[in-house]
């Protein structure tokens, strides 16, 4: 990572692009498979429910994951200090599908799916990080290897709950686990936390930027480093609970988005968090309509998508941070 203390002026076309670029990709949404690049604007009455009823509440849901995930993907990888470091990876997206399915599987209507996701997260978060510190010290490697294990533990918890439900139900927790936004509904309530969030989160851009540099480095600075760890924890917790109960366990969105926006605006959080937010939301709202659109009128899980566009990229960004070494 650049030194954030020293962050390049950034040009003003730059930030234009990143503030259009929800919208462009919002039009792109709307109007793929319609025929027709300005459908929104027809007055066909047909035209007018498909784009109210369907693709605007998908569309708006994809957005809304898209950022969640990527502003819990920076706040993991500050708070490890590893690029590796990710909702997915470290077992949180697990827990919450893990939880989530046991909700539905027992039809427990009074636990809202949001409540049990952000339980699930939460828990694993907590388990990750006793197990990983244990007796001995804390360190971003036994973190991650407990994270892995973690996950591959969900995974197995998961499979149990799909190879005794019922044949009925089977595709769709299958769909939803590889992360579906073909059933996702426009709630408001979405866009509260979305934006307090980031609201909170760049209010205290200047810790974060603190808390990467690590805790001897934070601790000489002033920052209590135990309480804006467990802040980081929390509000990565949050995030990715939500996030699953929105769209399902969707991976390679936190990896990929704070890296490629390290590249093109800094390591300043300032500029890294709401860059990030609106880079994800836009990249998953293309991705879903990708795989609405690729083998219409079959649909393809977006976290397939996700996967297999995600996988090749990070493994280019590690071979171009190899040569600058």
């Amino acid at each position: 990572m650049s030194d954030p203390s020293t962050p390049k002026r950034l040009p003003i076309w730059l930030w234009v692009g990143l503030g259009l670029l929800p919208a462009a990709s919002l039009m792109v949404a709307l109007s793929a498979g319609s025929g027709g690049w300005f459908w929104p604007f027809s007055a066909d009455p047909g035209q007018a429910r498909i784009i109210t009823e369907l693709r605007l509440p998908r569309a708006i849901a994809a957005m809304v994951t898209g950022s969640l995930l990527a502003l819990a993907g920076a706040l993991m990888q500050v708070l490890l200090r590893n690029p590796l470091a990710d909702p997915y990876v470290l077992g949180l997206s697990g827990g919450a599908a893990c939880f989530a399915l046991i909700g539905l599987s027992l039809g427990l209507v009074w636990l809202p799916v949001p409540i049990l996701a952000f339980a699930g997260a939460l828990l694993t978060m907590i388990i990750v990080f006793v197990l990983a510190r244990g007796r001995g010290p804390w360190s971003t490697t036994r973190v991650l290897l407990t994270g892995v294990v973690v996950a591959a533990g969900w995974g197995a918890l998961i499979s149990l709950i799909l190879a005794t439900g019922t044949d009925s139900s089977l595709r769709s927790m299958l769909y939803w686990l590889m992360g579906d936004l073909s059933h996702a509904g426009l709630s408001s309530w979405w866009l509260i936390p979305l934006v307090a969030a980031t609201g909170l989160l760049w209010l205290n851009a200047r810790s974060l930027n603190v808390m990467s540099g690590g805790r001897l480095q934070a601790e000489l600075l002033g920052e209590s480093s135990t309480r804006r760890y467990w802040e980081i924890y929390l509000a990565a917790s949050l995030l990715t609970g939500l996030a699953v109960s929105i769209a399902g366990a969707i991976g390679f969105v936190g990896l990929i988005v704070p890296h490629l926006m390290r590249l093109i605006v800094g390591a300043d959080h300032r500029r890294l968090l709401p860059a990030a937010a609106l880079f994800g939301g836009s990249f998953l709202v293309l991705a879903d309509t990708a795989a609405r659109t690729l083998l219409a009128p079959r649909q393809l899980p977006v976290g397939v998508l996700t996967a297999l566009i995600g996988v090749p990229l990070f493994l280019l960004l590690l071979n171009r941070a190899a040569r600058i070494r």
